[in-house]
């Protein structure tokens, strides 16, 4: 076995694929400004699961200042309208809609403005992918509901499972008899924060 490197921390940080400058305004904001972002590694890999699978309809659960939404849109196949995403804020949802008509996805973009749970119970699926990303407390009570959002083969993530908070939903993902699911903790370059889990689930039944 060959010799790791000696300071992946700094190898991988180079690694990031570059953005472009509305992703990097929206990287120095939410430095200056304290607000947790997904940042550049989950946005690549929301940008490459939702391509992989050729995801016509994605949920984001937290929309924040719109980061991560703006990857989700993106990689949307088809034309139409392919992502509905959920903040409780109305101010930052105001503010995540200017980021979106920035980044030239607003008419694939649906904002709701409410609680997510509230939400989660008059959306009609199926959902290709959902991204979970609100209040880490929040994150169990929406299980059921994502679950009968997503269609068979649909991948739901959810970022920070590093959290305390988290520890109740990690327990009832690797249980719950829908889905097959993996814990992964990582050193994420620019996300809030650097080291941090993620959980990737697919729906069995």
């Amino acid at each position: 076995m060959g010799k790791m490197l000696e300071n992946p921390r700094e190898a991988f940080r180079l690694l990031t694929e570059p953005r472009d400058a509305l992703l990097l305004e929206l990287e120095e904001q939410a430095r200056q400004e304290d607000i947790p972002i997904a940042g550049p590694v989950v946005g690549g890999l929301l940008s490459l699961l939702s391509r992989a699978i050729r995801a016509k309809r994605v949920l984001e659960l937290g929309t924040a200042m719109g980061y991560s939404g703006i990857f989700l849109a993106r990689a949307c196949s088809g034309e139409a309208a392919c992502l509905t995403t959920v903040e409780a804020d109305p101010d930052i949802a105001a503010r995540a809609r200017e980021n979106f008509a920035r980044a030239g996805v607003e008419d694939r973009v649906d904002v709701m403005e409410g609680q997510a749970l509230e939400i989660l119970s008059t959306l009609s699926g199926p959902y290709d992918l959902v991204f979970l990303d609100i209040d880490k407390q929040g994150y169990a009570p929406t299980l059921p509901a994502i679950h009968r959002l997503l269609r068979v083969g649909g991948l739901l993530v959810a970022d920070n499972t590093a959290f305390a908070e988290a520890k109740t939903f990690n327990r009832d993902l690797l249980a719950h008899p829908g889905f097959t699911s993996i814990q992964l903790y990582a050193f994420l370059p620019d996300h809030s924060p650097e080291d941090d889990g993620i959980a990737l689930a697919a729906k069995k039944a």
